[in-house]
């Protein structure tokens, strides 16, 4: 069943990249040009999303749109899961009051509003795509690195790492070697997982005007512009960018979840006698 899953949601993402890519490419339309003597028009044979506000093809704005949010939010979910497998095998091999004190942290950390924390990360390099991955990288890394440090702590009690120990390996050795390698898996399920997350918090940003800038396009732009036509009857110009973005979300949850149950089964539980 797993398997299923993992295959329709990974056909609906190489269909959706594939948008992304070849119709920017092939379509010969720079998604920038304006021409207003085709403003809002409904989709139709020749457009088949309609117009935006300002004459651009939504069916080529879209990709690009798509293609902008894929790209961040891919950015972020890397910077997010380095993080997290950074400080929480770090904080695992060095124990005692260093790891309770990174512990601390990642608590304060995550206690913080995420999204209100990343409107202030944003709001002092706004426009700027760099601080927006950094605004999500450096507010989600902490269910990584809680995840990493228990299946670190669980690696040190192994017998080839106790051996390690008493042969004399550093923990530089040991982080390299040992731990980073055993949970490689989950931090690709990691960053698999923080996608749709990642997407919706650009999104959410470029909306309220802290992300992105407006002349580039990306989901969250598209339908922040997409109120005032909304208004005008330009229903056209919300359905499509927020139908792609769930339906992108949601291929992406399905996928990362069909992963992880088939990389990381569930353990048998034991049976009480």
């Amino acid at each position: 069943m797993a398997e299923r899953r993992l295959y329709l949601a990974l056909s609906v993402l190489i269909a959706v990249v594939l948008y992304t890519v070849l119709v920017p490419w092939l379509g010969g339309v720079d998604d920038r040009l304006t021409d207003f003597a085709v403003a809002r028009r409904a989709p139709s044979g020749q457009w088949w999303f309609g117009t935006d506000a300002a004459g651009r093809s939504l069916f080529v704005r879209i990709a690009a749109a798509l293609r902008t949010s894929l790209v961040v939010a891919a950015c972020a979910a890397a910077v997010s899961t380095a993080l997290g497998v950074f400080i929480g095998a770090v904080s695992a091999l060095a124990g005692g009051w260093v790891d309770r004190a990174v512990m601390r942290f990642a608590d304060t950390a995550n206690a913080l509003p995420h999204l209100l924390l990343g409107i202030v990360i944003v709001a002092l390099f706004r426009g700027n795509a760099v601080a927006v991955v950094l605004s999500i990288g450096l507010t989600h890394w902490v269910q990584v690195a809680r995840i990493v440090r228990a299946e670190s702590l669980s690696l040190r009690e192994r017998e080839y790492v106790s051996a390690a120990i008493l042969a004399g390996a550093g923990r530089g050795h040991l982080l390299t070697r040992h731990l980073l390698p055993a949970v490689a898996p989950q931090a690709l399920i990691a960053v698999v997982l923080l996608l749709p997350h990642a997407i919706w918090h650009e999104s959410t940003l470029s909306f309220l005007g802290f992300g992105l800038p407006p002349h580039e396009p990306s989901l969250g732009t598209l339908l922040e512009q997409a109120r005032t036509s909304l208004l005008l009857g330009g229903w056209w110009t919300l359905v499509f960018p927020a139908g792609f973005l769930v339906l992108t979300t949601v291929a992406v949850a399905v996928a990362g979840s069909s992963l992880r149950a088939l990389v990381l089964p569930p353990k048998p539980s034991r049976m009480l006698r």
